[in-house]
């Protein structure tokens, strides 16, 4: 028995669910999402994270978690113009509560305020 050149809709899907869903739902729950019998499900999820097994599904779930990577990645620049954006856009619209907090919230992202907590121990009286 060799292993299969290409991957399956439903292998395709389960590396899709996993990866878009990661930490809110189970590799169980994403397998059954993706078609597979519910008394199988948590079976094939185990089996299709197995590079040993499944190999393409492995290799597609790593591509698939790049791309999502690159895609929502947060970087200073990216952080700092969508503040920006927020601040622009509530301006616009006479919300100015949500503009300073999105020009705090930028300031704050760049290192302009240094938030500083002082912790005693002791009695109140000391």
């Amino acid at each position: 028995m060799g292993l299969p050149k290409k991957l399956t809709e439903q292998q395709m899907k389960f590396a899709y669910e996993l990866i878009t869903n990661e930490g809110r739902k189970t590799a169980t729950q994403c397998a059954i999402d993706a078609g597979f019998a519910k008394d199988s499900a948590r079976q094939y999820a185990s089996k299709l994270q197995n590079p040993k097994l499944y190999p393409l599904v492995v290799k597609h779930m790593g591509v698939l978690r790049e791309e999502w990577q690159r895609k929502y990645e947060v970087t200073y620049e990216r952080h700092i113009a969508e503040l920006g954006k927020i601040r622009q856009s509530a301006l616009s619209k006479g919300a100015w509560s949500a503009a300073v907090n999105a020009e705090v919230a930028r300031g704050k992202a760049a290192g302009l305020y240094i938030e500083q907590k002082i912790i005693r121990t002791g009695k109140l009286e000391d």
